[in-house]
Protein backbone atom coordinates (compact mmCIF):
# COMPACT_ATOMS: atom_id res chain seq x y z
CA UNK A 1 0.00 0.00 0.00
CA UNK A 2 1.19 3.60 -0.55
CA UNK A 3 3.46 5.08 2.07
CA UNK A 4 2.76 8.30 3.96
CA UNK A 5 4.55 10.89 1.83
CA UNK A 6 3.96 13.65 4.37
CA UNK A 7 5.72 11.64 7.09
CA UNK A 8 8.49 10.72 4.64
CA UNK A 9 9.11 14.36 3.81
CA UNK A 10 9.16 15.20 7.51
CA UNK A 11 12.00 12.70 7.95
CA UNK A 12 13.83 13.75 4.79
CA UNK A 13 13.37 17.53 4.95
CA UNK A 14 16.57 18.47 6.76
CA UNK A 15 18.84 16.35 4.56
CA UNK A 16 17.06 17.46 1.40
CA UNK A 17 17.32 21.16 2.17
CA UNK A 18 20.95 20.83 3.22
CA UNK A 19 21.83 19.23 -0.10
CA UNK A 20 19.51 21.02 -2.51
CA UNK A 21 20.60 24.61 -1.80
CA UNK A 22 17.77 25.98 -3.94
CA UNK A 23 17.78 29.63 -5.04
CA UNK A 24 15.42 32.19 -3.55
CA UNK A 25 15.80 34.83 -6.26
CA UNK A 26 14.15 32.89 -9.09
CA UNK A 27 11.65 30.03 -9.35
CA UNK A 28 13.18 26.67 -10.22
CA UNK A 29 11.68 23.79 -12.22
CA UNK A 30 13.94 20.84 -11.50
CA UNK A 31 17.51 19.59 -11.28
CA UNK A 32 20.11 20.77 -13.79
CA UNK A 33 17.74 22.65 -16.10
CA UNK A 34 16.92 26.31 -16.64
CA UNK A 35 14.97 28.39 -14.13
CA UNK A 36 12.07 30.77 -14.66
CA UNK A 37 14.66 33.32 -15.80
CA UNK A 38 15.26 31.04 -18.79
CA UNK A 39 11.82 29.53 -19.42
CA UNK A 40 9.69 32.64 -18.73
CA UNK A 41 6.37 30.85 -18.27
CA UNK A 42 4.97 32.75 -15.30
CA UNK A 43 5.09 36.30 -16.61
CA UNK A 44 5.32 39.45 -14.53
CA UNK A 45 4.07 38.62 -11.03
CA UNK A 46 4.33 42.10 -9.52
CA UNK A 47 1.13 42.78 -7.60
CA UNK A 48 -0.24 39.34 -8.53
CA UNK A 49 -1.60 36.61 -6.24
CA UNK A 50 0.53 33.47 -6.63
CA UNK A 51 -0.21 30.07 -5.11
CA UNK A 52 2.57 27.47 -4.94
CA UNK A 53 1.55 23.83 -4.45
CA UNK A 54 4.13 21.61 -2.79
CA UNK A 55 6.24 24.59 -1.81
CA UNK A 56 8.70 22.64 0.34
CA UNK A 57 11.14 25.17 1.74
CA UNK A 58 9.22 27.96 -0.07
CA UNK A 59 12.19 29.02 -2.18
CA UNK A 60 9.99 29.63 -5.23
CA UNK A 61 7.35 31.45 -3.17
CA UNK A 62 10.09 33.64 -1.73
CA UNK A 63 11.32 34.38 -5.26
CA UNK A 64 7.81 35.40 -6.31
CA UNK A 65 7.45 37.57 -3.20
CA UNK A 66 10.78 39.26 -3.91
CA UNK A 67 9.40 40.10 -7.35
CA UNK A 68 6.38 41.82 -5.80
CA UNK A 69 3.84 38.99 -5.70
CA UNK A 70 1.44 38.16 -2.89
CA UNK A 71 2.62 34.58 -2.43
CA UNK A 72 1.01 31.60 -0.67
CA UNK A 73 2.78 28.27 -0.24
CA UNK A 74 1.06 24.96 0.52
CA UNK A 75 2.84 21.76 1.56
CA UNK A 76 2.00 18.41 3.15
CA UNK A 77 5.13 18.38 5.35
CA UNK A 78 5.27 20.26 8.63
CA UNK A 79 9.07 19.98 8.69
CA UNK A 80 9.38 21.48 5.22
CA UNK A 81 7.13 24.33 6.30
CA UNK A 82 9.16 24.87 9.47
CA UNK A 83 12.25 25.26 7.28
CA UNK A 84 10.26 27.56 4.98
CA UNK A 85 9.23 29.77 7.91
CA UNK A 86 12.85 30.21 9.00
CA UNK A 87 13.94 30.95 5.44
CA UNK A 88 11.16 33.52 4.95
CA UNK A 89 12.22 35.29 8.15
CA UNK A 90 15.84 35.28 7.01
CA UNK A 91 14.94 36.63 3.58
CA UNK A 92 12.69 39.31 5.14
CA UNK A 93 9.76 38.78 2.77
CA UNK A 94 6.08 38.02 3.34
CA UNK A 95 4.80 34.60 2.30
CA UNK A 96 1.68 32.94 3.68
CA UNK A 97 2.22 29.25 4.49
CA UNK A 98 -0.46 26.57 4.65
CA UNK A 99 -0.11 22.98 5.85
CA UNK A 100 -2.29 20.47 4.02
CA UNK A 101 -3.11 18.38 0.99
CA UNK A 102 -2.43 20.03 -2.35
CA UNK A 103 -6.08 19.68 -3.34
CA UNK A 104 -7.38 21.11 -0.06
CA UNK A 105 -7.73 24.73 -1.19
CA UNK A 106 -10.93 25.65 0.62
CA UNK A 107 -9.11 28.58 2.22
CA UNK A 108 -8.80 30.25 -1.21
CA UNK A 109 -11.84 32.02 -2.67
CA UNK A 110 -12.87 31.19 -6.22
CA UNK A 111 -11.22 33.12 -9.06
CA UNK A 112 -8.78 35.04 -6.88
CA UNK A 113 -5.41 33.65 -8.05
CA UNK A 114 -3.36 35.03 -10.93
CA UNK A 115 -0.91 32.11 -11.06
CA UNK A 116 -0.68 28.61 -9.61
CA UNK A 117 2.80 27.13 -9.67
CA UNK A 118 4.25 23.76 -8.71
CA UNK A 119 7.75 22.33 -9.10
CA UNK A 120 8.21 18.56 -8.80
CA UNK A 121 5.37 18.03 -6.33
CA UNK A 122 2.77 16.40 -8.58
CA UNK A 123 4.80 13.21 -8.84
CA UNK A 124 3.77 12.49 -5.24
CA UNK A 125 0.06 12.97 -6.01
CA UNK A 126 -2.08 10.02 -7.06
CA UNK A 127 -5.29 11.88 -7.96
CA UNK A 128 -4.27 14.84 -10.11
CA UNK A 129 -7.85 15.25 -11.36
CA UNK A 130 -8.82 16.47 -7.90
CA UNK A 131 -5.89 18.89 -7.74
CA UNK A 132 -6.59 20.32 -11.21
CA UNK A 133 -10.29 20.85 -10.38
CA UNK A 134 -9.37 22.86 -7.30
CA UNK A 135 -6.74 24.84 -9.18
CA UNK A 136 -9.34 25.66 -11.85
CA UNK A 137 -11.71 26.91 -9.14
CA UNK A 138 -9.22 29.32 -7.56
CA UNK A 139 -7.66 30.72 -10.76
CA UNK A 140 -9.02 33.76 -12.54
CA UNK A 141 -10.17 33.08 -16.13
CA UNK A 142 -7.33 32.56 -18.64
CA UNK A 143 -4.71 32.64 -15.86
CA UNK A 144 -2.07 29.89 -15.90
CA UNK A 145 -1.17 26.79 -13.99
CA UNK A 146 2.58 26.26 -14.47
CA UNK A 147 4.14 23.06 -13.21
CA UNK A 148 6.97 20.58 -13.57
CA UNK A 149 7.23 16.93 -12.62
CA UNK A 150 9.42 13.93 -13.43
CA UNK A 151 9.28 13.19 -17.14
CA UNK A 152 7.33 9.95 -17.79
CA UNK A 153 9.94 8.81 -20.32
CA UNK A 154 12.65 8.95 -17.66
CA UNK A 155 10.65 6.54 -15.53
CA UNK A 156 11.35 3.86 -18.15
CA UNK A 157 15.03 3.61 -17.15
CA UNK A 158 16.92 2.90 -13.94
CA UNK A 159 19.65 5.51 -13.71
CA UNK A 160 21.33 3.58 -10.88
CA UNK A 161 21.78 0.48 -13.05
CA UNK A 162 24.64 -0.38 -15.40
CA UNK A 163 23.99 0.27 -18.20
CA UNK A 164 21.53 3.00 -17.21
CA UNK A 165 19.87 3.52 -20.58
CA UNK A 166 18.21 0.14 -20.93
CA UNK A 167 14.41 0.25 -20.84
CA UNK A 168 13.42 -1.51 -17.64
CA UNK A 169 9.83 -0.34 -17.20
CA UNK A 170 6.95 0.10 -19.62
CA UNK A 171 5.97 3.67 -20.37
CA UNK A 172 2.38 2.57 -19.78
CA UNK A 173 3.05 1.03 -16.35
CA UNK A 174 1.27 3.30 -13.91
CA UNK A 175 2.00 1.18 -10.84
CA UNK A 176 3.12 3.43 -7.95
CA UNK A 177 6.78 3.00 -7.03
CA UNK A 178 8.31 3.18 -3.55
CA UNK A 179 11.71 4.86 -3.39
CA UNK A 180 13.99 5.37 -0.41
CA UNK A 181 15.89 8.55 0.30
CA UNK A 182 17.93 9.10 3.43
CA UNK A 183 16.05 6.36 5.25
CA UNK A 184 12.61 7.71 4.30
CA UNK A 185 10.34 5.80 1.91
CA UNK A 186 8.25 7.76 -0.59
CA UNK A 187 5.55 6.61 -3.00
CA UNK A 188 5.83 8.17 -6.45
CA UNK A 189 2.99 8.11 -8.96
CA UNK A 190 3.47 7.77 -12.71
CA UNK A 191 1.54 10.08 -15.05
CA UNK A 192 2.00 9.74 -18.81
CA UNK A 193 1.89 12.78 -21.05
CA UNK A 194 -1.48 11.61 -22.33
CA UNK A 195 -2.77 11.24 -18.76
CA UNK A 196 -1.76 14.81 -17.98
CA UNK A 197 -3.38 16.24 -21.13
CA UNK A 198 -6.59 14.30 -20.46
CA UNK A 199 -6.74 15.32 -16.80
CA UNK A 200 -6.14 18.99 -17.62
CA UNK A 201 -8.77 18.89 -20.34
CA UNK A 202 -11.33 17.33 -17.98
CA UNK A 203 -10.71 20.18 -15.56
CA UNK A 204 -11.25 22.70 -18.41
CA UNK A 205 -7.66 23.81 -18.97
CA UNK A 206 -6.05 24.58 -22.32
CA UNK A 207 -2.42 23.50 -22.54
CA UNK A 208 -0.33 26.10 -24.38
CA UNK A 209 3.23 25.03 -23.52
CA UNK A 210 5.01 21.70 -23.15
CA UNK A 211 8.77 21.74 -22.54
CA UNK A 212 11.36 19.00 -22.11
CA UNK A 213 14.36 21.08 -21.01
CA UNK A 214 17.87 19.83 -21.75
CA UNK A 215 20.55 20.11 -19.05
CA UNK A 216 22.16 23.53 -18.90
CA UNK A 217 25.49 23.25 -20.70
CA UNK A 218 28.53 24.07 -18.60
CA UNK A 219 26.57 24.68 -15.40
CA UNK A 220 27.63 23.13 -12.08
CA UNK A 221 25.83 19.83 -11.56
CA UNK A 222 23.37 19.28 -8.73
CA UNK A 223 23.41 16.42 -6.23
CA UNK A 224 20.75 14.77 -8.43
CA UNK A 225 22.87 14.73 -11.60
CA UNK A 226 23.06 11.52 -13.62
CA UNK A 227 24.74 11.08 -16.99
CA UNK A 228 21.40 9.77 -18.28
CA UNK A 229 20.05 13.36 -18.12
CA UNK A 230 21.98 14.03 -21.34
CA UNK A 231 20.08 11.32 -23.21
CA UNK A 232 16.57 11.12 -21.71
CA UNK A 233 14.51 14.13 -20.58
CA UNK A 234 14.46 14.23 -16.78
CA UNK A 235 11.82 16.92 -16.33
CA UNK A 236 8.52 17.75 -18.02
CA UNK A 237 7.27 21.34 -17.78
CA UNK A 238 3.74 22.39 -18.74
CA UNK A 239 1.64 25.52 -18.75
CA UNK A 240 -2.15 25.36 -18.98
CA UNK A 241 -4.67 28.20 -18.88
CA UNK A 242 -8.06 28.16 -17.21
CA UNK A 243 -10.99 28.06 -19.60
CA UNK A 244 -14.61 28.79 -18.70
CA UNK A 245 -15.73 29.53 -15.17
Amino acid sequence: MPTDNAAAWDRHAAAYQAGAKLPTDVAHYGPDIGTEADLRLCGNVTGKRVLELGCGGAQCSIAFARQGANAIGVDISSEQLAFAKRLIEREKVKVELRHGDLADLAFVRAETMDLVFSAYAFGYVEDLDRVFRQVHRVLKPERPLVFSLPHPAYDMIDDEADPALLIRRSYFDRTPVDVERNGATFTEYRHTLGDLFTSLGRANFRVDTVLEPEPVAGAPRSQHWRAAFEHVPRTLVMRARKQGI
